[in-house]
């Protein structure tokens, strides 16, 4: 192999890499300087105070197993929002505390949805969720357009897997850019749950 294709090929591998890395990290900062009106724990959560919160913009669509839903449609419900791609090892990893938890909070006043980015089909978002046990519904937004609704400066997904709480107004209370445990998890929802 010549030098000159060596040099594309590391080239190209290394774009590949970096591509990779962007489109599914297994955490993330926090973006935006400025008044954002939300703080970062030392968990990597970051929240936003009752008064300070921003609506989640429009979330609706079609869902991985061709239904139609409209997240507005939960408002009185705390709402898990989890942004997945079943090409995404960080959400293979953290999907089973999420079908765990979803099943635990039902009952509780709790909601989760999923959002399914950057899979070219549904049939690879379906069988990830059989495999993994998850029975919450799924937008299908394989470009990503759901995510750009999010306003800059606000608790926006800006990675995959991304976490955003809303709490029972559509106001997003909590954000993780980052795989979850079911501790995480739990720790996000109980604060928002318990609001009144």
């Amino acid at each position: 192999m010549s030098t000159r294709s060596r040099a594309v090929l590391f080239s190209a591998m290394a774009a590949a890499a970096a591509l990779t890395l962007s489109a599914c990290g297994s955490g993330g900062t926090s973006g935006g300087g400025g008044n954002t009106n939300f703080v970062t724990g030392d968990n990597g959560i970051d929240t936003a105070a009752q008064g300070k919160r921003a609506a989640a913009p429009d979330l609706s669509g079609r869902t991985i197993d061709g239904k139609t839903l409209d997240v507005a449609d939960y408002k009185g419900k705390v709402v898990v929002l989890n942004v997945w791609g079943s090409w995404c090892g960080p959400c293979r990893a953290e999907a089973p505390y999420f079908a765990k938890v979803s099943k635990e909070y039902r009952d509780k006043g709790v909601q989760f949805v999923g959002i399914n980015t950057r899979d070219t089909s549904t049939t690879p978002a379906v069988a990830f969720e059989k495999q993994r046990g998850i029975t919450y519904p799924s937008l299908y937004d394989p470009t990503g357009k759901l995510m750009l609704r999010f306003e800059k400066g606000t608790l926006n997904p800006q990675l995959i897997p991304s976490t955003l709480v809303l709490d029972r107004h559509g106001k997003v209370a909590a954000r993780a850019l980052q795989a979850l445990s079911e501790e995480d998890l739990v720790k996000m929802i109980k604060p928002v749950l318990a609001e009144k």
